[in-house]
């Protein structure tokens, strides 16, 4: 069971949060992956203008913005992340004036709209990489990372691709390699070179003129790689099944350049010439903590970033939390973070973290705890229905990393599967034709229709947890404090003036007995999994397995 105030009470007198100019800190940012959201014309893949038709549900939401994954123009084999036209919207998605029509849907509900840019590489088909790979002299020859073979005919270095097998190719026409670091059909630009640099920020100049606020940069760690091509080390052995070849390097020299906070100031000035832009790096990698806070530092680079520290995670503990977090302390010049614990490229959080656990209750406390970490929120679409991951069999599946590593892991295609809007339509009202992938039909019981009708919905706990972070300063922009508490309990505190949010959370299978210091002074707002206890009470003394609560103290 979850319990909320709805007395006004508590949360009434809470301080409401000033308007702030820097809309996005603490931030609610809803993701949507165009290609399941919604399907407005029958071919059975979503497009532009059902993300107009499904905005008023995400407002209703309560959210501060929307991240609208790639609709570009492509190929489509990493499903728009091999960009053919950075400015052209791919005709399965609809037309440049869709696009710009869900811009004025989106400001007209009082959304942020916030865009892939795709950095790293295009697709083999873009015009720079068909002129590129012409010959050695042409205008663009040096727009893509172009390499002869060792005097053996072997790659130039032993850098391995993140989807399998060797990141270079072979190309006849130049006599040489050129350098990938995902699929062969996604060259790595050059962005050592600034004309390379100077292209694509016309490509943001081209979409903030277009009313965008924001950017997500997609693995803007892959920007730039050594110039010498030096190998690679091994990585040590970490007792974990590694897959790919890929994960027997440390990725020291195809990756993490050190002149990739240049480019990042370049980026900034440009955001900054236009009116709150927000701007939020994707950092994969064993160790992001140090270009995350290189990414952010100074207010001269990126507004934020986020890492894959929970969207890989095969557990979520206490530890894990309070290592992630403790290292945002909001020292002088440090960044500000962001947090996701599902994505469109990591399976869906309440199957790797709960199991065969109550899922319903595991989603809502996950929710829950996302929404009360100091940083911005990332949701993506479904993880408010509480989705779990789709089950497909492997003649259905589409993604080719999930494809490679079948059936090793769970892949990528499983949290891509089609929205469930009504709970009695076929494939759930995503579409009325054929989905690009199949509709998992355990989905139907999470459909929005379903939940919005359910008081004690998984929908409905999420839009009241993002009120409460919207309306109470210290949960939005406060400082985070973590409490001593008996393990696996996580417990910290939220600061904003004269207010205090207690944050108590039981990850584990077992009853912990525990309640904190002064905890007659708090008055419990909201709970999951406290078997009935009345709401607005002080915090309990016990707390059941998958269960926790916020509540406040004021002066």
């Amino acid at each position: 069971m979850s319990g909320v105030e709805t007395d006004g009470g508590a949360l009434a007198r809470a301080r409401l949060a000033p308007a702030e100019t820097q809309w996005w800190r603490g931030a609610v940012i809803y993701q949507i992956y165009p290609r399941s959201f919604r399907d407005s014309n029958g071919d059975g893949v979503g497009d532009l203008q059902g993300v107009i038709d499904g905005l008023d549900y995400v407002a209703r939401l309560g959210v501060d913005g929307v991240w609208l994954s790639p609709f570009f123009t492509s190929p489509m084999r990493d499903f728009g992340y091999d960009v053919a036209d950075y400015c052209g919207v791919d005709p399965v998605f609809g037309t440049l004036d869709d696009f710009d029509r869900l811009v004025d849907k989106a400001h007209g509900l009082g959304l942020k709209l916030i865009i892939d840019q795709v950095y790293s590489h295009s697709s083999d088909r873009h015009p720079w990489f068909v002129e590129s790979r012409r010959d050695r002299t042409n205008p663009k020859a040096d727009w893509y990372v172009w390499a002869d073979p060792k005097e053996d005919g072997a790659p130039p270095s032993n850098w391995q691709s993140v989807f399998g097998g060797g990141a270079w190719t072979w190309d006849s026409r130049r006599r040489q390699y050129y350098l990938h670091n995902f699929l062969a059909e996604q060259p790595d630009l050059n962005l050592h070179n600034p004309q390379v640099q100077d292209a694509l920020l016309d490509v943001a100049r081209f979409w903030l003129d277009r009313g965008v606020d924001g950017f997500r940069l997609d693995a803007i760690n892959f920007v730039m790689h050594d110039p010498a091509l030096r190998d690679n080390p091994p990585a040590p052995r970490t007792g974990r099944a590694r897959t790919r070849p890929f994960d027997y390097q440390r990725h020291v020299y195809n990756q993490s350049h050190p002149d990739i906070p240049r480019f990042l100031e370049r980026m900034r000035a440009l955001t900054d010439a236009y009116d709150g832009v927000f701007t939020v790096a994707e950092v994969g990698g064993p160790e992001p903590l140090r270009e995350m806070r290189s990414f952010t530092e100074g207010g001269r680079r990126l507004n934020s970033a986020y890492n894959f520290t929970f969207l890989y995670a095969d557990k979520l503990t206490a530890a894990l939390t309070k290592a992630s977090l403790s290292d945002w302390r909001g020292t002088e010049g440090e960044g500000w973070p962001s947090w996701a614990f599902t994505n469109h490229d990591s399976p869906r959080a309440v199957t790797r973290w709960a199991g065969e656990r109550d899922g319903a209750r595991a989603a809502k406390l996950y929710a829950m705890l996302l929404l009360c970490l100091r940083g911005n929120a990332f949701v993506y679409q479904g993880e408010e229905l509480g989705l779990p991951q789709a089950d497909l069999p492997f003649e259905t599946l589409q993604d080719p990393e999930a494809i490679a590593n079948w059936p090793h892991t769970l892949g990528r295609d499983g949290a891509r599967t089609p929205m469930p809007w009504r709970a009695g339509a076929p494939c759930g009202g995503f579409t009325t034709g054929r989905p690009w992938l199949p509709f998992d039909p355990r989905h139907a019981d999470f459909a929005v229709d379903r939940q919005e009708r359910d008081e004690t919905s998984t929908l409905n706990f999420v839009r009241t947890m993002i009120s409460l972070r919207k309306n109470v300063t210290a949960l939005r922009a406060g400082d985070i404090a973590f409490i001593e508490a008996p393990p696996p309990l996580l417990a910290f505190t939220r600061i904003a003036g004269g207010e205090t949010m207690l944050c108590v959370f039981n990850l584990e299978d077992e009853a912990q007995e525990w309640r904190p210091p002064e905890a007659d002074r708090y008055r419990r707002l909201v709970d999951v999994g406290l078997d009935g206890a009345k709401t607005a009470q002080r915090p309990p003394s016990l707390l059941p397995p998958l269960s926790g609560y916020a509540a406040l103290r004021q002066g």
